[in-house]
């Protein structure tokens, strides 16, 4: 990255502490952007300010605080004047089957997952339209569009995430506000470790399922995140950015083949669904 020419941008980043959020801040950075790096500790985040120094500017943040979001927010857009790129990154997985995890495990998740994005594209907003512009990133998954059993609430928030920013995108286009959603596949991130998975408790009646479903992940092949950055630039340097971006190689096929056997369903019912509906006279 130490030869990419430097554009200038201003990044906002959720999550920088580990993961992809650590592996972008670090690239945008090599490349000569400034970033306002969050995470829950900031000393999780002294090693990229002791690289970067003035260049980034460290906050701490947890994403399910909304006072402490607009605060964050107010602080890296007055520290650096503007914000070009808000990406928001943090999230965990919840590990239980639907019938395992309890309501107040479901809410905790969301409340990071989707509540937690939500603040920060709230408290961006108003200055995005004031500076008159800027990209807002959402680190989804390509579980976005299809479900595993066992992960299932945590599929259920990327769906919900993938929602809410398709709408955004259609409601803040005439402001000049620009929306992506970054779809990754299996990548050899700590996303998998015991800080980035909650466990619901478990009922014996599932034991053997989830242990094979467990061990089936193990096998799965997993990309290398530090080739993703290249990938995520050319998102947001474009012009015409795309809305959605699958990261690695195996995303593509699933969703189609996903996407193919619901429309292959639909057809088949079409003839009943078509006669549950009669005109109003």
């Amino acid at each position: 990255m130490e030869n990419e020419k430097s554009t200038g941008k201003i990044w906002f980043i959720t999550g920088a502490s580990r993961g992809f959020g650590r592996i972008w801040a670090d690239a945008a950075l090599m490349r000569g952007d400034k970033v306002a790096a969050t995470a829950r500790k900031l000393s999780s985040l002294a090693d990229l300010k002791e690289k970067h120094g003035a260049n980034v500017l460290t906050l701490e943040l947890d994403v399910t605080n909304s006072e402490q979001v607009r605060t964050a927010v107010a602080q890296a857009h007055a520290h650096f004047g503007r914000l070009d790129i808000v990406l928001n990154n943090a999230g965990y997985s919840l590990v239980g089957t639907i019938e395992e995890a309890s309501a107040d495990d479901v809410k905790a998740m969301y409340d990071t997952n989707i509540f937690g994005a939500l603040a920060v594209i709230q408290a961006v907003l108003p200055l995005l339209r004031q500076q008159g512009g800027g990209h807002i990133v959402g680190v989804s998954s390509n579980l976005g569009h299809v479900t595993l059993p066992v992960i299932g609430y945590y599929c259920s928030s990327k769906w919900a995430f993938e929602a809410i920013h398709e709408s955004l995108a259609l409601e803040v286009k005439a402001f000049g506000i620009k929306v992506s959603i970054i779809e990754p596949g299996a990548y050899a991130t700590d996303f998998g470790s015991q800080e980035s998975l909650k466990f619901a408790a478990g009922l014996d009646v599932y034991t053997d399922f989830k242990q094979d479903f467990l061990n089936t992940l193990k096998d799965t092949e997993r990309g290398d995140p530090e080739a993703t950055p290249e990938a995520l630039f050319q998102v947001v340097d474009a012009e015409n950015p795309p809305l959605r971006l699958f990261l690695g190689s195996h995303n593509l096929a699933w969703v189609k083949k996903a996407y193919e056997e619901r429309l292959a369903t639909w057809e088949a019912w079409q003839a009943v669904s078509s006669a549950a509906q009669s005109l109003v006279k």
